[in-house]
């Protein structure tokens, strides 16, 4: 890895460990809204995390999920999410991570996911290829979406009965894979993209910190990222769709028959 690399990845090892160290402890649990938490984890972690990251890469703007900065100038940006899966985590459900983007010049550059439980950082950096705890990793070789084990999740927005849910797409899923899962956090449901554990993954309504660092990693291990019908991936839009590229085809085609069906 690179020193930027090596540096983040130092950054994201240490937040780490302020989530262990308070998981299962005492904790201020905030709502959002009626369903969207947020934990005294949460904040410590991204205060920690921005923190370090300006000190390492001063001037650099930075694009975090629980606090609002104005953009600044520079050509660099940061996207950090310092807590993903935070109802996994106010429950003491061992499924959760953070994620560290960069982006320059409006282009994905590199990323960096830690999954303190299992002690598994991610990481990738543009054109270099996506590592595992130093070894290097590549998306699945599963070539057909009946033997495949999908996985995705469900914006809060899932609770109320207006406006689009994921639920449809979850059933027509489960009737076409081999299996589907929702572990709680879109984040490792993309390294582990990256890593072969599942061979595809689609969601709703997730936010750039949500998606950046995983379509960095998933990317370099080979797979295919994009939005649901297939057109080019947009990590300010509102859906993504990832895969070990193999499947990729199949995956858009039951997208595209369950919004005929709507």
């Amino acid at each position: 890895m690179t020193s930027v690399l090596d540096k983040v990845s130092e950054i994201a090892k240490a937040a780490g460990r302020i989530q262990l160290e308070n998981l299962g402890g005492v904790r201020k649990v905030e709502y959002k809204d009626a369903w969207d938490i947020v934990t005294d984890v949460d904040k410590r972690c991204e205060e920690f995390i921005v923190s370090e990251i300006m000190k390492s890469f001063p001037g650099d703007d930075i694009l975090a999920e629980e606090s609002v900065r104005p953009a600044g100038a520079s050509a660099r940006r940061w996207i950090i999410d310092p807590l993903d899966g935070t109802i996994n985590y106010s429950h003491g459900f061992p499924f959760f991570c953070l994620a560290i983007a960069l982006e320059i010049e409006g282009r994905l550059n590199a990323g960096v996911i830690f999954d303190p439980n299992r002690g598994e950082l991610f990481a990738a950096e543009k054109g270099k290829g996506a590592y595992l705890n130093g070894t290097k990793i590549s998306v699945s070789k599963t070539a057909s979406l009946d033997r495949s084990l999908v996985v995705t999740g469900f914006a809060y927005s899932v609770h109320r009965e207006d406006g689009l849910t994921n639920l449809d797409n979850f059933a027509s899923f489960a009737r076409r894979a081999s299996a589907v899962r929702r572990p709680g956090s879109a984040c490792m449901d993309q390294a582990w993209i990256a890593c072969g554990r599942a061979d595809g993954f689609w969601e709703m309504f997730l936010k750039p910190w949500d998606m950046a660092a995983g379509v960095a990693i998933i990317t370099e291990a080979g797979g295919r990222v994009s939005a649901f019908d297939g057109s080019e991936y947009d990590l300010y839009g509102t859906e993504i769709l990832a895969s070990n590229g193999k499947i990729h085809d199949e995956m858009i085609e039951v997208l595209k028959l369950r919004r005929g069906a709507k």
